[in-house]
């Protein structure tokens, strides 16, 4: 009995379909990172009100290219928020460093937040005025506001077990320093009223130190601000 012919082999159109998919994704997200940056350098020319021409614009498209990329005025946002709460976060990050002295840990997060302020101020005013959500839903300011403090907490969290402070006190704690610097802040970078960068630093710095100092004295804890606290650092 005669072997029957083998199956001819399946054809590769699939797979390459599959590259080029692969390949088209890979190209529409780098586009779209172009368009958001093309975002941010037309709202720090243009202010918190730019419009998506202007956006479309600065990256050299029509405006209906630039909805090839994204769903709609909301999605770019989105995109937007995503990056400015990454810029955010990347500029705090040095602040954390537990193995330094409470008034440098104190003087480098506000240095950090109030320079990015001023630098990226028409920023931070277009996602307070377009209430921008993130992906899920929440408002981009709140989440990097809710995101400093949960940052803050990890470094109290040391402060208790060496200093004897009262877990329940960090969490309400933290929240409200973040509030009250990110309300000053915002409204010293609207109207300064010759109130220098360096001035505003220290004025903060001191008020935050004299409500933490507060704080460790009603559990009888007197601590120099300048000299460095044994803590592990923060991850």
């Amino acid at each position: 009995m005669s072997t029957p012919p083998a199956e001819p082999a399946a054809p590769a159109a699939p797979a390459l379909a599959d590259g080029r998919a692969v390949r088209w994704s890979g190209q529409q997200q780098r586009r779209r990172e172009e368009f958001v940056e093309a975002a941010l350098v037309a709202i720090a020319e243009h202010g918190a009100d730019v419009s998506t021409e202007q956006i479309a614009a600065q990256a050299g498209v029509a405006r209906t290219r630039l909805y090839r990329h994204f769903a709609g005025a909301n999605e770019l946002n989105q995109a937007i928020a995503a990056r400015a709460e990454a810029m955010i976060l990347e500029g705090l990050a040095p602040s954390w460093d537990a193995s330094t002295s409470p008034m440098t840990i104190i003087r480098t997060a506000v240095t950090t937040h109030l320079q990015w302020l001023t630098e990226h101020h028409g920023l931070y005013r277009y996602l307070v005025r377009h209430s921008v959500t993130t992906a899920a839903g929440e408002n981009v300011v709140t989440d990097v506001k809710r995101l400093i403090s949960d940052l803050l907490i990890r470094l109290l969290d040391h402060f208790v077990d060496l200093l004897g402070l009262d877990v329940k006190v960090t969490q309400p704690l933290s929240f409200g320093l973040v509030g009250f610097v990110d309300a000053a802040a915002g409204r010293w970078v609207e109207d300064p009223r010759g109130v220098s960068l360096e001035e505003m630093v220290d004025l903060l710095a001191g008020w935050i130190w004299s409500l933490l100092d507060a704080v460790l004295g009603d559990v009888g804890l007197d601590i120099d601000p300048s000299v460095p606290l044994e803590l592990e650092p923060v991850d």
